[in-house]
């Protein structure tokens, strides 16, 4: 018998639309000369990222699936066991990529662009926030 903590799976899904609004925002009016701008758009971009492997690592623990060994290895993981599919799999990981150079890595981050994966990742969270469940409920059939 599997135990997925659905609570927590949940709590962090149900962020997801707040982080899409503040991407979709950003994307939409960005300027390299705002550093308000610069700030939020590392901000939601580490959420989305804690927010994905967050869900990962529960889901990895909770159905048993083999550790990851990294970031990206969550995604690969999810991906692998039909979780969502090769397209969301390729977005998430160019997000996942992000987090060493922005938390490690800051003093250089490039932070005036605005980043590739900013305007892609939106609807691709949404199909994650919809995968995820869809996935739960097969698994615990």
């Amino acid at each position: 018998m599997y135990y997925v903590n659905q609570q927590q799976i949940d709590e962090r899904l149900s962020f997801i639309p707040w982080i899409c609004d503040v991407l979709e925002k950003l994307a939409s009016g960005w300027s390299e000369t705002d550093p308000i701008q610069h700030c939020a758009q590392e901000r939601a971009l580490h959420l989305a990222i804690e927010t994905v492997t967050d869900v990962g690592s529960l889901l990895i623990d909770g159905f048993m699936m083999r550790d990851a060994s990294s970031y990206e290895d969550i995604v690969d993981i999810l991906a692998g066991e039909g979780v969502f599919t090769q397209e969301v799999a390729g977005v998430l990981t160019e997000l996942v990529k992000l987090r060493k150079p922005m938390v490690q890595e800051y003093i250089g981050f490039p932070r005036e662009k605005l980043q590739p994966v900013t305007p892609k990742l939106p609807a691709v969270l949404k199909r994650f926030a919809e995968a995820v469940p869809v996935f739960i409920r097969k698994e615990m059939v």
